[in-house]
């Protein structure tokens, strides 16, 4: 149909480091909607922007009401709307442009906006609890397709996603480093055409600490609230009955059943917190939030949920691939090349002759690129952690930061990260497990590697 939903999210990422003009043109796209996105958000009582699921030409929402069963021959009704959480990932493509780029440009003319309508957004669906001071988001639907509600209220949403409110936590964060980054001087306009307000501010603020998180006693993030009550699924009983687990939830529908009812994924989830922040990151804003996460159990987290989950989605190898190359390199490798034949091999229900999946093809190329070089832009430093599986001999990939091009070689024996001749002027922080060092205008910096 030509729509475009969250896929972004894993292509972005891969074009920043190389053609930050086609992310920079893309991300217009979502700001020449905004007009749109206000009015949905309108429609629905809230403030500030709400992008669609499913957007085309116009911006609207464009997510069909139902879809068709091919198992149960009848069709069913299609809740997908429900996953705001696409407001977050505009976000976070935004931030990621800017801390890749530099382009303080368009911060200053598209992104903060963005941004800002987002967060504003996020401040009004989120309520308040005032008996524990804590915000609640209800009513919503994570990455996981399988969960649009509870087994008594289909379609109604669940309430408290992890993954929901911790995007959202960082989005009201970023949101704020960018008033902050802009200052009176760069935000005037701005701050005139919004109507920002200091008590709004302090609103976002207080939001972004204090949502609601669920965990089971083990320390494991729970997908949402009441999750721990749902039913285990027979994995091994459907898998002989089906064969193909990717249509699990259409399959359960056709029986009369819904995956509602079950410890259930289609795709990462919860795991996705993995995809888009590293360790450090992550346990950094559930601690932002007031809540205790012990980073060591994150091993026992990607198995906990990977045990669950069916891979319905063509994104879900991608971001799986992702979250085990710091735990298990070889399954990670495995993974990556299940979800490179996609659409060679049309291994997802016969769905490449309805369009090839550009989400999971980004993806694939950003795991060499990023996820097996630990490669990301945050902070105004260039941070490196390299994790490459042993069936790749060597990684040797040309990219582009703050206006320079770089070359980085990770070897057997070292990493290797180069400032090509011709490129900016500017002295760039590395950092490579944890120590920071300077890349000047064509120097070079190497360092042993330690597998």
């Amino acid at each position: 149909r030509g729509h475009i939903f969250w896929d972004e999210l894993f292509v972005f990422p891969f074009l920043n480091f190389r053609l930050p003009e086609l992310t920079r043109a893309l991300l217009r796209y979502r700001h020449r909607r905004l007009p749109q996105a206000r009015r949905r958000a309108a429609s629905l009582g809230m403030k500030g922007a709400l992008f669609p699921w499913e957007s085309g030409s116009d911006g609207r929402e464009e997510t069909p009401r139902a879809s068709w069963n091919p198992h149960a021959g009848r069709w069913r009704q299609d809740f997908s709307s429900r996953q705001y959480h696409v407001n977050c990932a505009i976000a976070y493509n935004v931030w990621h442009y800017w801390q890749t780029t530099g382009d303080f440009g368009f911060l200053a003319s598209y992104g903060a906006e963005l941004l800002f309508e987002v967060a504003r957004f996020a401040a009004s669906i989120a309520t308040y609890s005032p008996a524990d001071d804590r915000y609640d988001i209800r009513g919503v639907m994570g990455p996981d397709e399988f969960h649009d509600g509870y087994p008594d209220q289909p379609g109604w949403g669940i309430d408290n996603s992890a993954y929901v409110n911790i995007m959202t936590a960082w989005t009201l964060a970023r949101a704020l480093e960018a008033h902050s980054l802009l200052g009176e001087h760069h935000g005037d306009h701005l701050w005139q055409g919004l109507q920002l307000s200091q008590a709004e501010l302090e609103k976002w603020d207080h939001i972004s600490r204090r949502l609601r998180l669920h965990f089971f006693p083990n320390g494991i993030i729970e997908q949402f609230e009441g999750y721990h009550e749902l039913a285990e699924l027979d994995w091994d009983d459907f898998a002989r009955r089906h064969g193909d687990l990717k249509t699990l939830g259409m399959i359960l529908e056709a029986e009369g059943d819904t995956p509602n009812r079950y410890q259930a994924c289609k795709q990462a989830d919860v795991l996705m917190l993995l995809y888009l922040f590293s360790p450090e990151e992550l346990t950094e804003l559930i601690h932002r939030l007031g809540y205790p996460f012990d980073p060591a159990i994150i091993p026992d987290m990607i198995n906990f949920y990977m045990q669950r989950t069916s891979h319905g989605s063509s994104l879900s190898r991608v971001a799986h691939s992702w979250v085990l190359a710091r735990t298990d390199r070889s399954r990670s490798w495995h993974l990556l090349c299940e979800a490179l034949m996609n659409d060679i091999a049309n291994k997802q229900g016969g769905s490449t002759s309805e369009g090839i999946h550009l989400g999971a093809m980004g993806g694939t190329l950003d795991i060499l690129q990023r996820g097996y070089t630990g490669l990301n832009a945050r902070q105004d430093m260039l941070w490196l952690n390299p994790m490459v599986p042993d069936e790749l001999h060597c990684l040797d990939i040309d990219l582009r930061y703050r206006g320079q091009w770089l070359n980085l070689r990770v070897d057997p024996s070292e990493v290797t990260l180069r400032a090509l001749p011709g490129g900016g002027k500017a002295t760039s922080k590395v950092v490579i497990r944890d120590k920071t060092y300077e890349l000047k205008p064509g120097g070079t910096i190497t360092v042993p590697r330690n597998v």
